[in-house]
């Protein structure tokens, strides 16, 4: 396992800001009255995906060099003119003065977020999917499908709202993602999207329904998005997770490792 450095945080967040960036755009092309809109700053990016969304936060600041108290403002002001709260993913390895200067900014530590990589090597050969279950990468035709599934899996149930879909729908249209879709004998399942980012997989939105639960679907679909960024020359994967979590178990059980956990703070309007 590697050593979790500043080189390789910076590796891993440099992945997170370009994945972000690519979804805000991509949300602005398909809902433009969403107002998407990404901000780069302090060496990160801050992302608004629309009232209310959980995507809206920022990530990466910190880890090319120090925050100004000028980068802060800039950061607050991209969300306060939206009427939407700061939230603010921060890595550990980040600039080390940066927590005394949010300390008197009126930000409280909301959540952790557990970030998990594993090495990959293109000889590696992962277990098939059990009997009746398949995996398969997601063509245009089927983008409508994946986005059903896995917002199901995430709400936990199969019947759904449109707006359930438009969380989701943005991850099937990023330059740099891949999404897979687990079928149990013919049926939509659950999924998961992978992108790549200088020879990094990162591994995400993935969710299964609550009739296929405890079947093996994760697992699968973490072994078939493994295994593609193994096949396409990528060296390294990650994943991030709540801690505790059957996420994290389940990618403990594939050879993921923890490498840092990140603090969540909140910064309300």
């Amino acid at each position: 396992m590697r050593f979790a450095d500043l080189a390789l945080a910076r590796r891993l967040e440099a992945a997170e800001v370009q994945a972000n960036r690519e979804y805000a755009q991509a949300l602005a092309y398909l809902r433009p009255e969403a107002g998407a809109a990404d901000l780069p700053v302090a060496g990160g990016i801050a992302i608004y995906a629309g009232p209310g969304s959980p995507l809206n936060h920022a990530t990466g600041i910190g880890m090319a060099g120090p925050v100004s108290a000028a980068d802060l403002s800039a950061l607050e002001a991209f969300y306060a003119q939206r009427a939407t709260p700061v939230q603010l993913q921060l890595c550990p390895l980040a600039d080390s003065a940066l927590p005394a200067l949010l300390a008197p900014r009126g930000y409280h530590l909301a959540r952790f977020l557990n970030v998990l990589v594993r090495p990959l090597d293109p000889q590696e050969a992962f277990a098939a999917p059990p009997a009746g279950m398949k995996v398969q990468q997601v063509g245009p035709a089927e983008r409508e499908v994946w986005t059903r599934t896995v917002a199901q899996g995430f709400l936990g149930r199969d019947d759904i709202t449109p707006a359930a879909l438009e969380v989701p729908t943005p991850n099937t249209h990023l330059a740099s993602a891949t999404c897979f879709l687990a079928r149990v004998n013919g049926e939509p399942a659950g999924g998961g999207a992978v992108t790549r980012h200088e020879g990094l997989a990162t591994l995400f939105s993935a969710s299964t329904r609550a009739a296929f639960r405890r079947q093996g679907v994760q697992t699968a679909l973490l072994r078939a998005r493994l295994a593609f960024a193994a096949g396409c020359g990528c060296d390294l994967a990650m994943l991030r997770a709540v801690p505790g979590s059957a996420s994290q178990r389940n990618a403990e059980r594939l050879g993921f490792r923890v490498v840092y956990t990140k603090a969540v703070l909140v910064r309300e309007g």
